[in-house]
């Protein structure tokens, strides 16, 4: 579901609380400095910033503290060197004048060097701070491509609609897999029945979707419209975050009202996931929707920082970073599971998606460092955003998008660890088209067998499923290459990602690599190959 006005929504919401309590913590820790090594590039923070990465050769700062950036982050930074830095807590850092400046640190920050490369520094970081559960999402997200009723329906989530999305899936050669139901089925938020004008019959369509070879998601979210018969119920059990008091320090025992949050919905509460009452609250109305309707899985939108602001008050006084950390272990409890922000819950069996793209080719050549990004944070199970994106303007007029864009979008997808339609390939583009996205999910299916294994690699391991070139090959000047990526050790993908472009150089590592068209390479070299609409390039190490 797209982020509306988020930039306008956050500005109101820190105008809104001035007068609350201080958040623990919030005093500024030590700065620390590191000079880097020659040639020493760094990763990490935010996955929304991935695009201006590796960082080391221009200025940039960023304040991890009270915002997701619309993604997934981590108080993490990797090195080229092997160097990473971690704290438990949100902190500011500077490149600047060849050095790392760590400050505004709202806990400890470790700094080690765990070797010579990014993917040492990577492994050590996890073992010692992530370390993989040793769970995986439901295969299904991986073994068939997902679906998602946002840009066909919008707002206007129906059960007609749905099922003839659903249908039309199977109808047009596509093999069913996950369908997700997305915004705006219930009656309003914080209630959790479908409404009843849209959905008359709800177990019924659920049990057709299920028929067709669907598992059935529902988007959820945490927040609940204020009068309401929830609302009414909840607010007297202080399930809610709370308000400060104006002008004074206050604490959860002496707040009395709840916060008012401006979101992209309109204004809300939000429920307090520090407390242990509104979890299980939550989770007992999932539970309702998976007996009462067979609902297999839920995607957890919504769940910023930004969402939580510094001056209100939570029953565990928890940092806002600590809200989204909330949310992310409620959604270990389902095998069916997706979130676009997140905050340090790597090594856990949670689907992490890149936050909404514009149908623009900027936004698509982002999609490959933004999933390097989750990838080197820990968060191995990666969902690109919707192909052709998830800006659903961009839709409603055939005449105002790429159909070539869309294709491009595809490709990049299809041998990354999950791939999500939206927007219905048979109603946006032509026949020839049409049968390229075909192939690319008739490639991802020919992958499958590898993207499992990498999967539960991850999994049992923390070795990441898709990663940058300079993962597997440190050293070696691949660091800036950022329209290329590894699916494991054995393939190289080089999509398309730029307008109009029917040939594209790529960068091979030294070794042999034979090509999706049969062609062998020496690798240690850049090669300039034909890629017309129809081809997804990509070569396998011999």
């Amino acid at each position: 579901m797209k982020i509306i006005g988020l930039t306008t929504a956050l500005a109101l919401i820190s105008l809104s609380f001035t007068h609350g309590a201080p958040p623990p913590g919030r005093a500024a820790g030590k700065t620390t400095v590191i000079k880097l090594e020659p040639g020493e590039v760094w990763w990490g923070g935010a996955v929304n910033e991935g695009h201006k990465m590796p960082f080391g050769s221009q200025p940039y700062s960023i304040d991890l503290y009270g915002s997701s950036f619309g993604n997934q982050c981590a108080p993490l930074l990797v090195s080229s060197r092997g160097r990473f830095i971690w704290s438990e807590k949100p902190y500011r850092f500077e490149f600047r004048d060849g050095s790392l400046k760590i400050s505004a640190a709202r806990g400890p920050v470790v700094t080690e060097k765990a070797g010579n490369s990014l993917a040492e520094a990577c492994r050590a970081a996890s073992s010692k701070f992530f370390p993989a559960s040793g769970k995986m999402p439901d295969p299904l997200l991986f073994t068939r491509p997902q679906f998602n009723t946002w840009i066909e329906l919008v707002y206007n989530q129906n059960q007609t609609d749905i099922l003839k999305y659903a249908h039309a899936v199977v109808d047009n050669g596509f093999p069913p897999g996950v369908l997700m139901i997305d915004a705006n089925w219930q009656r309003y938020y914080g209630n959790f029945e479908f409404k009843a004008e849209r959905f008359p019959d709800p177990k019924r369509m659920v049990d057709e979707l299920h028929g067709l070879g669907f598992k059935v998601m529902l988007w959820v979210c945490p927040f609940v419209s204020p009068d309401s018969e929830e609302y009414r119920q909840l607010v007297e059990r202080k399930l809610f975050l709370m308000q400060g008091k104006p002008g004074a320090a206050t604490s959860w025992k002496d707040a009395t009202k709840p916060a008012i949050i401006e979101w992209w919905d309109g204004y809300s509460v939000v429920l307090d996931f520090s407390n242990p009452a509104a979890v299980d609250w939550f989770k007992t109305q999932l539970a309702n929707l998976q007996t009462k309707y067979g609902i297999d899985g839920f995607k957890f939108d919504a769940g910023d920082t930004d969402y939580y602001p510094e001056s209100a008050v939570s029953y565990g006084g928890v940092l806002p970073n600590d809200q989204t950390e909330l949310f992310g272990k409620i959604g270990v409890n389902y095998p069916l599971n997706e979130f676009r922000a997140m905050w340090k819950m790597g090594g856990q069996p949670l689907v992490e998606r890149l936050r909404d793209k514009f149908h623009t080719w900027e936004d698509l050549r982002k999609l490959i460092p933004h999933t390097f990004m989750e990838s080197l944070m820990g968060y191995w199970f990666t969902c690109p955003d919707l192909i052709g994106g998830g800006d659903y303007v961009s839709f409603l007029n055939l005449k105002s998008y790429d159909q070539d864009l869309v294709v491009r979008s595809a490709q990049c997808q299809a041998l990354m660890p999950m791939m999500q339609f939206s927007a219905a390939p048979w109603r946006v583009l032509d026949r020839t088209r049409l049968d390229a996205v075909k192939r690319c999910v008739d490639t991802r299916q020919r992958f499958v067998p590898y993207i499992m294994e990498l999967a539960e690699r991850a999994a049992r391991a923390g070795e990441p499923i898709v990663t940058p070139l300079e993962y597997y090959y440190p050293n070696q000047g691949y660091s800036a290459v950022v329209d290329e990526f590894m699916l494991g050790t054995r393939i190289l993908i080089a999509p398309v990602v730029s307008q109009g472009q029917t040939r594209r150089s790529v960068v091979l590592p030294q070794g042999r690599w034979k090509a999706d068209d049969g062609t062998v390479y020496e690798g240690g070299r850049t090669i300039t190959i034909d890629a017309p609409i129809s081809r997804l390039p990509y070569f396998e190490r011999q």
